[in-house]
């Protein structure tokens, strides 16, 4: 209904109620709002901003109510509608948010603030289309503003129109009248950008010339000669392109890719090994102090010329005391002759320098002169960084021998015991000999030796996550995150540089809070795998959980760069981060948790008791064997585990709670650490573990892996694991073709087709439509014919593979499928013989016979034949100092 005007004295109420908003001073704006609703108790836009301020004081369902009223009184005012679209905006529901600001549109197109609005979310949603519309009429509104010809253009960019983009950009330089002073930021961008789409739309000779008319006004000096090289390339104009790379190995002779290029402009092969050589050679002895130039040609020498480039540039690293230089050369050793030059090389070196007589240095007794002096022997760089070469030459993958790799680094550490390197080495040795619990401690010693530095104190956290002492970890890390001290700013940097016991962590949740608060996304990643292993799958999915939070934090943070970088001028690089953003979830680390979580939520589904598995203090049912109890047994151990989750859940509430209280009690700074926090009702992860649809929660983790990480085998195995479970047998076909294409003799993927042969068999036509089964049926008969032999089939795979022990697995895991009575472990100890045979493999035998629930004598003697081959394994019974 038509609304009547506010008088005069209540208009200007409104506008103190938008300029609160605005400000951000609520309370105020909530109480003038309710002052104009006393006289006119319909009036829509007043109840509107009502509705938008109770969302901002965190009374969401209550906004909306009154966003809605609002709306049924004044149905036509654009300003109701921004509302509602901004409520919808704040609960991330972009698709009703867009639909409502396009309703304000109809009542006022010509809103330059709704149009911004509507133009953010259609960039957020990958709406080109819309986006290129919104960004047309903002530019119709107001051209004189240079980001919104440049937001046009980016519109055209990114919607795959190069020539609109650049006719954009171009139409507005023919608008300037004055040429901008040299110092413009936004300018130079500008005319990068321009000339990255002219590339880009594959016009590499025009955007050649294009960049050679920019050079001088750009800023950006790096990026035009990068470009420059590049283009020059492309077009086959080599002689020129020697030259710009030439330029660039002069500015930064360390990037490698500059010398990529050289090669390529000056058209070497790579069987052209003199040439290259003497071009390398060239720039060692310009750049004497340059890296590069020395180690890239130990790639493709060879020989004698290998052995001597080798010799000369492990001798000025080793002599110099430089601790990378395994890691620089670590990548030589895929070829197995450079392997063992490099080897025989520093072993010479050794062994001249073997009964060297180390340094004697006299230093004043406590920093005094009255003639008392401490006499200490130091031995020479030269004879310690071999010493430490060798031990970790000996602890790599491909030439493994603890007991050797032990005795170098234990001499090179008798003989200089404060230098950290060599501790944490020995923690690395220690690791992969299996002893975590020995790395575990050898890293923290190396981290007390360094207490002010931060990468040893990480790593000696992931340490002790390995090595499942999660709360250990927490405390480690937690000498690093935010410190509270009390009022006085020197008290508190005097504890941060001493890092003193009495230290307050002050976020709520401690440690931790502070991790999840800062997004270390390796910590909760591998805290979260701990738990995993340790069958804590309410913890797990809590971290797993986070890392998802995170992703979405990530997401959403672009949001504010949509106008920012415009208003800056930063182009390129917000052109780049859309495309990065585009892919954010086929990283490393989501594709870990998500796969984690996965894998806890397949085991709930199949084992539900698992999930009163899960406390921290050790109730539940864990080491409760569920199969051997009867239904009414199984209700009882369940009933009382609920029970006790329930108090351990309530006792951690309350702690938290009593925790809270208590700090605040006692703080003496009142800004920002007086900060409200949502509290962590579920700090176990129980009520994620109680899920009812553990299959629908995994598909949610599923879904972004199978989109971007469709690449990677272990993601279509799991894809299949969780929709044979939800009996989509479609989708399970395809991603078993997908895994299948990826790796065809994945021991993971033959232990599947066979089980998805098997499971196909029994399908009844109640289970899968007419049309659906046929394509089923016909598509699975190009992996596996319907009338194959699977045991035959299972026997052939093993005598395929009899050479890899995680083949044997899944061919015995298989076999095992087919026939529960057919013992594996004759096959699992011939494989503890095999030469390729890893410590991963070795636990995973050992894994497999608990799994497979063998007699503890055959798991004994599986220990005892691994232990004779992994001496120092803590799995086998090892040696644990």
């Amino acid at each position: 209904m038509p609304q009547a005007p506010l008088t005069a004295k209540d208009a200007s109420q409104f506008r103190q109620v938008l300029k609160c908003y605005e400000t951000k001073q609520f309370k105020k704006g909530l109480k003038a709002a309710e002052q104009i609703l006393k006289k006119n108790p319909k009036h829509g836009e007043t109840l509107a901003m009502k509705g938008l301020i109770t969302n901002s004081l965190g009374r969401t369902a209550e906004a909306f109510t009154i966003a809605k009223e609002a709306l049924r009184q004044d149905m036509k005012s654009h300003v109701c509608w921004h509302v509602y679209g901004l409520l919808y905006r704040s609960e991330k529901n972009f698709e009703e948010s867009i639909k409502a600001y396009k309703m304000a549109l109809r009542f006022e197109p010509e809103s330059q603030q709704i149009l911004r609005d509507l133009a953010l979310l259609q960039i957020q949603m990958r709406d080109y289309q819309g986006y290129i519309e919104s960004r047309r009429q903002i530019l119709q509104g107001r051209p004189q503003l240079r980001q919104n010809w440049t937001g046009l253009a980016i519109a055209h960019h990114l919607a795959g129109n190069y020539v609109d983009a650049e006719n954009v950009l171009t139409k507005f330089e023919e608008t300037l009248k004055n040429p901008p002073v040299k110092t413009d930021v936004e300018h130079s961008e500008a005319g990068l950008y321009k000339n990255m789409v002219i590339a880009e739309s594959g016009d590499t000779e025009r955007a050649l010339e294009n960049l050679e008319s920019i050079a001088k006004a750009s800023l950006d000096k790096v990026a035009v000669l990068e470009k420059r090289a590049e283009y020059l390339l492309k077009l086959g104009k080599m002689e020129t392109a020697q030259a710009a790379y030439r330029v660039l190995i002069e500015r930064n002779a360390e990037k490698r890719v500059y010398y990529v290029g050289l090669e390529q402009a000056l058209e070497l092969k790579e069987d052209d090994t003199q040439k290259r050589k003497e071009l390398y050679a060239e720039f060692a002895e310009k750049y004497p102090r340059s890296d590069a130039p020395r180690r890239v040609p130990l790639d493709f020498l060879g020989g004698d010329e290998f052995k001597a480039a080798a010799d000369e540039y492990l001798q000025k690293l080793l002599k110099k005391g430089v601790p990378s230089t395994f890691a620089n050369i670590k990548a030589l050793y895929a070829n197995p002759t450079k392997r063992q030059t490099i080897f025989k090389l520093v072993e010479g070196y050794y062994a001249s320098l073997e009964n060297e007589t180390p340094q004697i240095i006299e230093t004043p007794t406590n920093g005094e002169t009255n003639g008392d002096v401490t006499k200490t022997t130091k031995p020479s760089e030269f004879k310690l960084w071999s010493m430490y070469f060798l031990g970790q030459h000996y602890d790599h993958y491909r030439t493994r021998d603890t007991e050797k790799a032990l005795k170098f680094i234990n001499e090179a550490t008798a003989l200089s015991p404060e230098t950290v390197e060599l501790h944490m080495t020995l923690a690395r040795i220690h690791k992969h000999a299996g002893n975590l619990q020995k790395a575990m401690e050898k890293m923290d010693e190396a981290r007390l030796l360094d207490i002010k530095d931060r990468y040893i104190n990480t790593k000696c956290a992931k340490y002790q996550l390995r090595n499942d002492h999660n709360e250990d970890a927490l405390k480690t890390m937690g000498l690093f995150t935010r410190v509270r001290t009390g009022p006085s700013p020197f008290q508190r940097f005097l504890q941060l540089l001493t890092l003193t016991n009495n230290m307050q962590i002050d976020a709520l949740g401690g440690p931790l809070g502070d991790l999840l608060e800062m997004q270390c996304v390796w910590f909760i990643t591998e805290d979260g795998e701990s738990y995993l292993r340790q069958g804590k799958l309410g913890l797990a999915l809590k971290r797993f959980h986070a890392i998802w939070k995170i992703f979405d934090d990530w997401t959403e943070d672009q949001f504010d760069f949509h106008s920012f970088s415009l208003r800056k001028g930063q182009i390129r690089s917000y052109v780049d981060m859309l495309r990065w953003e585009d892919t954010l979830r086929a990283h490393p680390f989501f594709s870990r948790a998500a796969l984690g979580a996965v894998k806890a939520y397949t085991m709930l589904f199949d084992k539900p008791h698992l999930a009163h598995s899960s406390l921290s203090n050790g109730h539940g049912t864990e080491g409760v064997d569920f199969e051997g109890l009867s239904t009414a047994d199984r209700k009882k151990v369940l009933k009382k585990a609920k029970r006790e989750a329930q108090k351990a859940q309530e006792r951690a509430v309350e702690a938290a709670a009593k925790a809270k209280e208590e700090k605040a009690k006692n703080a003496q700074v009142t800004n920002v650490d007086d900060e409200k926090k949502k509290e962590d009702t579920d700090p176990f992860g129980s009520e994620l573990a109680q899920t009812k649809e553990p299959l629908e929660a995994a598909v949610k983790f599923l879904g972004p892996l199978l989109e971007l990480s469709s690449k990677n085998v272990d993601v279509q195995c799991a894809g299949f694991e969780v929709y044979l479970r939800r009996r989509k047998w479609l989708l399970a076909l395809k991603c078993l073709r997908a895994a299948k294409e990826l790796d065809p003799e994945n021991p993971v993927l033959h232990e599947q087709i066979v089980k998805f042969r098997t499971a196909v068999g029994k399908i009844s036509d109640e289970d899968i439509k007419a049309p659906s089964k046929e394509v089923l049926t016909s598509t699975l008969e190009e992996i596996i014919p319907a009338d194959t032999n699977l045991e035959e089939y299972n026997a052939k795979f093993m005598e395929r593979h009899k050479d890899s022990a995680k083949h044997v697995r899944g061919a015995l895991r298989t076999r095992y499928f087919l026939k529960p009575s057919d013992a594996p472990l004759t096959n699992l100890l011939d494989t503890l013989s095999l030469d390729s045979l890893t410590l991963k493999d070795a636990i995973g035998g050992q894994l497999l016979l608990r799994e497979l629930k063998a007699t503890d004598e055959h798991i004994k003697d599986y220990n005892q034949k691994a232990a004779n081959r992994f001496p120092d394994a803590a799995a086998f019974g090892g040696k644990v100092e």
